[in-house]
């Protein structure tokens, strides 16, 4: 692996860091396109079986993981829904979204947590330093998604982002 993700927590704000071996404009594209999404987003044994994005300020990203692993028991076959609507794209440098989980038509579900999104790429010895600061709407809307194990998600995500940067 490139880099240890750090993780911190501060008050209803997450911020994550990590080092990619990769340009921030190789990066930056893996964020923006379906064509990438589809290689990366989700955790390990999880497919992006759905990815609609219309990547503008303004634009909506819509996408269901999907579950494709036996062996993760019970939650096998499981859809995740979310829908993400951009606010702010300066290439490559930043993207900012309001990031929720969503059902398959779209419509927010407001008993689940949203936060605001700023995704930063750095060029950083030759490689990108990805920094995520995620914003929630209270301290307790941040913890109930760190227990229902987002942070495991997201370090796994990484580590295929990870994977799919060195094959592209």
């Amino acid at each position: 692996m490139s880099g240890k993700m750090t993780v911190k927590v501060d008050g209803q704000e997450l911020i994550l860091e990590r080092i990619f071996k990769a340009p921030k404009e190789l990066v930056f594209q893996a964020f923006s396109s379906a064509e990438h999404l589809r290689q990366w987003w989700g955790p390990r044994g999880w497919e992006l079986t759905v990815c609609h994005i219309d990547f503008r300020p303004g634009g909506i990203w819509h996408y269901c993981m999907t579950c494709k692993d036996e062996s993760q028991g019970e939650c096998y076959g499981q859809e995740s829904w979310g829908k993400a609507i951009y606010d702010l794209i300066e290439q490559p440098d930043q993207i900012v979204y309001t990031d929720y989980f969503s059902d398959a038509d779209g419509n927010v579900m407001e008993n689940l947590p949203g936060s605001r999104i700023e995704t930063l790429f750095r060029d950083h010895e030759g490689g990108t330093k990805l920094i995520s600061r995620a914003y929630f709407d209270s301290e307790e809307a941040l913890k109930n998604v760190l227990e229902m194990g987002m942070e495991q998600g997201i370090t796994q995500t990484w580590d295929r982002l990870e994977e799919h940067l060195e094959r592209a």
